[in-house]
C-alpha cells in the first residue's frame, strides 16, 4: 500500500482547522506527548529549557514547535511541505512566536552539525522510505549530550486494526478516504533501538502513547467525526490521548546523543 503524503499539501491549509482530520493530531495529542516530553526534558536537561535549541524533524502545522517556543526554545521547524511549512509560519506569526520553519526533508536536514541541543520527530518515522538515514541526520545535527525526542507507531497486529483498519480503511470510521499509513512501515521499539545505537544515540526509555478513553468510547468518536456530528479536534479530546502502559499501537520515548 502507498503511502499518499502529498496529503499534507492538498490538506496543509487545514492543519488549525478543528473540522479537518489532520486537527486530530492536536486535540489531545499534542498536550500528551508534550506532558511526556517536558518531563523527560525536567529529568535530563533541568528545569531550565529557555534557549534550548530545537530541531523540529517533520514539523506540519507547528502543533509542537509552538509548544517549545513557547517554553523559550529556539526552535527550528523543518518539513517537506511548502504549504505546511506556510501555514506554521503564519500561525505563529499571528501568536507572536519566533520560529526558523524551513522547507526540507528529514534524510538532508538544511541544518548544520552539533547545532541543537534537541531535537524530536513526531508522526514521522512511520512516513519516511529511509528511517536509518533519518536518524543519521538527526544525530549529525545534535550536540554531544543533546536529547532526541520522538514517537512512532509500532508494528502489531493492535496497529493494524486501529491504525489502518479503523482509521483508513472502514467508511464508518477512517479520517480521510487516502492511505496515510502503510503497516509495513511502522516500526518495531527494538527496531528504533537498533537504529539509534548504530548512529551513536542511547535510548532512554520507550513509553506507550494511546488513547485513555474506553474503547467503545474511541469508536463512537470516530463514527461520529466521519458523519460529521464532532470535529476532529473534538475526535483528539474525546480519545484522552497521553501516556499509557503498552506500547502495543504507538509509543514515544527519548534518546541521548554520545
Amino acid at each position: 500500500m502507498a503511502v499518499d503524503n502529498e496529503v499534507y499539501d492538498r490538506l496543509g491549509e487545514t492543519w488549525w482547522d478543528e473540522a479537518s482530520p489532520l486537527n486530530v493530531l492536536h486535540g489531545s495529542i499534542t498536550p500528551g506527548r508534550f506532558a511526556y516530553f517536558r518531563g523527560v526534558l525536567a529529568r535530563r536537561l533541568g528545569t531550565e529549557v529557555a534557549g534550548l535549541r530545537a530541531l523540529d524533524i517533520g514539523c506540519g502545522g507547528g502543533f509542537l514547535a509552538e509548544e517549545f517556543a513557547a517554553l523559550g526554545c529556539q526552535v527550528t521547524g523543518v518539513d517537506p511541505s511548502p504549504v505546511s511549512i506556510g501555514v506554521a509560519r503564519a500561525h505563529a506569526a499571528g501568536r507572536g512566536l519566533r520560529i526558523d520553519y524551513r522547507v526540507g526533508a528529514g534524510e538532508d536536514l538544511p541544518v548544520a552539525d552539533a547545532a541543537f541541543d534537541l531535537a524530536y520527530c513526531c508522526d514521522v518515522l512511520e512516513h519516511v522510505s529511509d528511517v536509518d538515514r533519518v536518524i543519521a541526520e538527526t544525530a549529525r545535527a545534535l550536540r554531544p549530550g543533546g536529547l532526541y525526542l520522538f514517537d512512532t507507531i509500532n508494528r502489531t497486529h493492535a496497529s493494524k486494526l486501529l491504525a489502518i483498519k479503523a482509521m483508513q480503511q472502514w467508511p464508518l470510521t477512517r479520517l480521510t478516504d487516502v492511505a496515510i499509513h502503510d503497516w509495513d512501515m511502522f516500526i518495531t521499539p527494538a527496531e528504533l533501538a537498533g537504529t539509534l545505537e548504530r548512529h551513536g544515540l542511547v535510548p532512554g526509555e520507550m513509553t506507550g502513547l494511546g488513547a485513555r478513553a474506553r474503547p467503545l468510547a474511541v469508536l463512537g468518536g470516530f463514527i461520529s467525526a466521519r458523519r460529521g456530528r464532532i470535529t476532529y479536534g473534538e475526535l483528539s479530546r474525546r480519545l484522552d490521548v497521553g501516556r499509557v502502559r503498552s506500547t502495543a499501537i504507538s509509543y514515544m520515548g527519548f534518546a541521548t546523543a554520545g
